[in-house]
């Protein structure tokens, strides 16, 4: 279960800039969109400034992550002097989803992945919670870092691309 929101809608709305946020939101799908049926996400929706898609296999949620967040930087980076640019907000998570409602994505860890990515992740981070770091720890190309937050009642992860020795950036 990948949860993603985009920085800066609300204050935008507040500030009298609600049509320039929806721009970003609009161009924030077209870029996202494309990401997750690559990576082969079964479900994608839209909400407001959140995408919500279901995978099959917990690693492309987090790839289809670290892609989005690749390809939302880029984009920024030809934003207009003095916009704020977008920046993805991602939470995973990985267990069982019940087809209920509208949304057809129900319980614990929906739930969990939507606290990380809409509430606590900041922009670029990629928030995961403890079953996506027991199903990932051994990855060689991804590092996590627990997070201690007494603000939720679960423990989640930081992940981040590894740095490949003799390399600048992640």
């Amino acid at each position: 279960i990948l949860v993603m929101d985009l920085t800066d809608f609300t204050s935008s709305c507040f500030n009298g800039r609600e049509i320039q946020a929806f721009l970003r939101i609009l161009d924030a799908q077209k870029i996202c969109v494309p990401v997750l049926r690559e990576h082969d996400a079964g479900l994608i929706r839209a909400f407001a400034d959140d995408l919500v898609a279901l995978f099959d296999d917990v690693g492309r949620a987090l790839d289809a992550a670290f892609e989005m967040h690749r390809r939302v930087q880029r984009s920024g980076e030809r934003a207009l002097a003095g916009d704020n640019p977008p920046r993805c907000c991602i939470g995973i998570g990985y267990g069982e989803v019940y087809a209920i409602g509208p949304n057809l994505a129900m319980g614990d860890e929906m739930n969990r992945a939507s606290k990380l990515g809409e509430d606590t992740a900041r922009g670029t981070e990629t928030l995961v919670t403890e079953n996506v770091y027991q199903a990932l720890r051994d990855r060689k190309d991804v590092e996590f870092e627990r997070i201690v937050d007494d603000t939720w009642r679960f423990p989640y992860f930081r992940a981040s691309r590894a740095l490949r020795p003799g390399s600048a950036q992640a």
